[in-house]
């Protein structure tokens, strides 16, 4: 569970963000204030682990605010303004949010944040290699339907592949394709490699639903798809060395 801080001089926008917040299984509310410097004592002191910032506050630029903070906590900037997008990269923030926030590109900035944080999480000391020690933190994603407000869950082990349409993508499903608006790389950021590896600019592949492989073809079930010459030496790896 993330602990999220919301700092935003518009209190409404502040609101926003917080119950997109409470949406979302691994995010919590940690607070939520209009006042950066109040804001900027709660990180020092360690209470929350990502924080949604504004940049254009009276008190505290949102710019200010990254330099004093340092790398106490990761950041996801939420602006009206996209001029300022390259300084906060400069930063190393997880993403830059433009306003108004769609709750679907709000959802895929918290999955970044996720696997940016998981990625920095200390190493415990050794223990005994448990199935439940090598489970998941998150074994499914959620996926924009075609409504604006509705959102489907969809479980890692079911996906066979994704296969890219310009800006959308389609999700293959045992009985079902989805069609969302995401693009590969985005959905590549958000699923755990192994066991989903991308093997053609227009294709990401489950390695558990590979039926064979035939030279720059692989099969999911009866699906043949093509495998880029840049993914695979990556695909070959994995398939002589599963471990």
């Amino acid at each position: 569970m993330l602990r999220c801080l919301v700092v935003d001089d518009e209190a409404y926008a502040g609101r926003l963000l917080a119950s997109y917040i409470g949406k979302i299984p691994f995010l919590t509310v940690a607070g939520l204030t209009t006042n950066p410097i109040e804001a900027l004592l709660w990180v020092q002191e360690g209470r929350a682990d990502l924080v949604f910032l504004d940049i254009q506050m009276p008190e505290l630029t949102g710019l200010q605010f990254l330099k004093l903070c340092g790398s106490r906590c990761k950041v996801i900037l939420t602006t009206a303004y996209p001029d300022y997008a390259l300084d906060g990269y400069e930063y190393d923030v997880i993403d830059y949010l433009l306003k108004p926030i769609a709750f679907d590109r709000f959802l895929r900035a918290a999955q970044k944040a996720q696997t940016a944080l998981l990625a920095l999480a200390p190493t415990a000391a050794p223990m005994p290699v448990t199935p439940s020690a090598l489970a998941p933190v998150s074994n499914y994603l959620f996926v924009k339907g075609e409504s604006k407000n509705k959102f489907l869950r969809v479980n890692h082990a079911d996906i066979l592949y994704a296969e890219a349409l310009g800006n959308y993508l389609a999700l293959v499903l045992p009985n079902q394709r989805l069609v969302t608006y995401q693009t590969l790389k985005e959905l590549a950021e958000q699923l755990p490699q192994p066991p989903f590896l991308r093997v053609h600019k227009s294709f990401i592949i489950s390695l558990d639903q590979i039926s064979m492989i035939d030279g720059n073809t692989v099969y999911v079930g009866e699906k043949a798809i093509p495998v880029g010459e840049t993914y695979r030496e990556a695909l070959y790896k994995l398939v002589r060395d599963p471990g």
